[in-house]
């Protein structure tokens, strides 16, 4: 059984957030102040084990979990434990901003984890922190160092913004060259409303990144740039083994080749990132007739509702007001 929706995309990956909660508040991803869910709201262990197997059930070959931050939550090494043992599931990975790996990251392996994304914005202690409003980059640092320690595949997410780390980028792709890792450049999305910055005075495109890391990197199209990839447009580093992959929403829309689907702490089977296409799977899980068939032909169901494609306008107010920690990127 596959996952196909109604413009012919099959749908072979799924996010699952399992908090909205997070020890950082990056300033493109949540304010400053927040007010997180209640617990009962948020889907259980349980509750987010059967959600994996039933999608699993219908073709999708990778899970990725997300938050928040996800190793925040207490049960995810659980729940990954969980994942990792489903028949036909190829790939589950982790997303996470790098700050609990010094506990976790053998477990996360042994979990059946191979590769992870993990949120490094800044190298500057000083710049990183007016990022992620408190964040402390020797702990993201050693995070790393026990992560490739454990073994785990490492990519490097980084969200570009013109007047706070743009001219960091050329040093965060040394870092990942160093270390033998990929990173990925992001442009911002409009979700959720912040104060902290203006999102069209702080855009800068993909292909202006690109321009300026040209004067230092040989950058060559990357001849497998779809395989693991999802919307990154990757470019191999002429004599290195590292990638550097953009991820462009707004210069370069990569909706026609979309194959995910999103599910956030609460249930809610989200369609398309930019847009609130959803169908509540809470819902069918907490039914009193509740059956693994009829949480199957509810998912199934819902592809004819997934969008053909977003539409941002970083001039206007965000028409989506869910701050990115509800879904994880």
């Amino acid at each position: 059984m596959q996952l196909i929706d109604s413009f012919g995309r099959t749908v072979n990956y799924v996010r699952l957030s399992v908090t909205d909660r997070c020890d950082l508040r990056c300033i493109y991803c949540m304010a400053e102040e927040m007010t997180f869910l209640p617990r009962q709201e948020v889907l259980s262990i349980e509750e987010f084990t059967s959600l994996g197997r039933a999608f699993v059930e219908l073709g999708v070959t990778k899970l990725r979990i997300t938050g928040g931050e996800p190793l925040v939550r207490k049960g995810t090494i659980e729940l990954l434990q969980n994942l990792g043992q489903l028949p036909g599931l190829q790939e589950l990975c982790l997303t996470t901003n790098g700050t609990h790996l010094t506990q976790y990251a053998r477990a996360i392996r042994d979990a059946g984890v191979k590769r992870i994304n993990i949120s490094l914005d800044s190298l500057n202690p000083e710049h990183f922190r007016r990022l992620t409003r408190f964040g402390d980059l020797d702990q993201v640092l050693a995070g790393i160092k026990a992560a490739q320690h454990a073994g785990l595949k490492i990519k490097l997410n980084c969200v570009a913004l013109k007047h706070y780390n743009a001219d960091e980028v050329p040093a965060l792709v040394q870092f990942a060259v160093d270390e033998g890792m990929d990173i990925s450049f992001i442009e911002e999305m409009p979700l959720g409303k912040i104060n902290d910055h203006g999102r069209a005075a702080e855009y800068i495109s993909s292909d202006e990144l690109r321009t300026r890391l040209s004067r230092d990197y040989s950058l060559l199209p990357h001849e497998h740039s779809h395989a693991h990839a999802g919307p990154s447009r990757y470019w191999q580093i002429a004599g290195f083994n590292s990638r550097i992959g953009f991820i462009s929403p707004h210069s370069h829309n990569f909706c026609g080749s979309c194959n995910r689907v999103r599910v956030t702490a609460t249930g809610r089977l989200l369609l398309c990132l930019g847009n609130e296409h959803s169908v509540d799977l809470r819902a069918q899980l907490r039914a009193e007739n509740y059956s693994e068939a009829a949480l199957r032909a509810h998912i199934v169901n819902a592809m004819q509702h997934k969008p053909e494609k977003h539409f941002f306008d970083l001039q206007e107010e965000p028409q989506i007001v869910r701050f990115m920690n509800m879904t994880g990127g």
